[in-house]
């Protein structure tokens, strides 16, 4: 009779190892079984960690609620390969699901107008003696995906690479952005970089099919919208 072999997680077809896929697919492509293989890392002698995995929800009825009531003794006492490490690991990350059921949702702010966009950034840029660029990555409903500074520079100016703008616009799935920026000097009024910024990003916008819905600029007390002024 033939010995029946068993197989490595590393002997898996690419596809099929737990982190591959996860970064292949994402991870709601995976099971109960490979998130909680990726938790243990590896199995036993006689078992990979999936199948590890799923002999450990299978004792719980393949319930994870069931799971998180396992105390880690019995996790320890009770399957072969998982230690206090390992058992501890997995405790930890019911209890993350549980507590994360219990926050609360994050609300995002819409935007619905300059105003708004003048209010999330004014407290930031206001009282600089620098400029700085910002941008607001926006989802098909103009509610704020991510806020984050695109650049940093002196009194007169700054760098702005429209590239790294529009990449991580790209990575966020944004659908629209708003960029803003400051003018140390009290003169909201744009230069002629600004309108040069503005229509670069715009282009740029629209050939990846991510508009830009407006361009802040703040200074202290006020601001001026490219929208606004219909200038964009």
């Amino acid at each position: 009779m033939e010995n029946k072999q068993k197989l490595n997680i590393k002997d898996w077809a690419e596809e099929d190892r737990p982190r591959e896929k996860m970064l292949l697919k994402g991870v709601a492509a995976l099971s109960d079984a490979e998130l909680l293989g990726i938790l243990i890392g590896s199995g036993n002698k006689n078992e990979t960690a999936v199948e590890l995995a799923q002999r450990i929800l299978h004792s719980a009825s393949n319930n994870l609620n069931a799971l998180g009531k396992f105390a880690i003794k019995d996790l320890i006492r009770n399957f072969n390969g998982i230690g206090e490490a390992k058992a501890i690991t997995i405790a930890a990350a019911m209890e993350l699901g549980k507590r994360r059921k219990l926050s609360e949702v994050m609300v995002q702010p819409q935007i619905t107008s300059s105003d708004d966009v003048y209010h999330i950034f004014h407290p930031v840029l206001a009282d600089l003696n620098h400029e700085e660029v910002w941008v607001l990555l926006l989802n098909r409903s103009n509610k704020v995906i991510k806020k984050m500074q695109v650049s940093k520079g002196g009194i007169n100016g700054t760098v702005v690479d429209v590239r790294l703008i529009m990449k991580e616009a790209i990575d966020s799935l944004a659908t629209a952005m708003i960029l803003c920026h400051n003018h140390p000097s009290g003169n909201s009024n744009p230069s002629g970089n600004d309108n040069e910024i503005t229509r670069n990003l715009k282009e740029a916008g629209r050939i990846m099919d991510i508009q830009l819905l407006d361009h802040i600029i703040i200074s202290d007390g006020d601001f001026y919208s490219y929208l606004d002024e219909g200038e964009l």
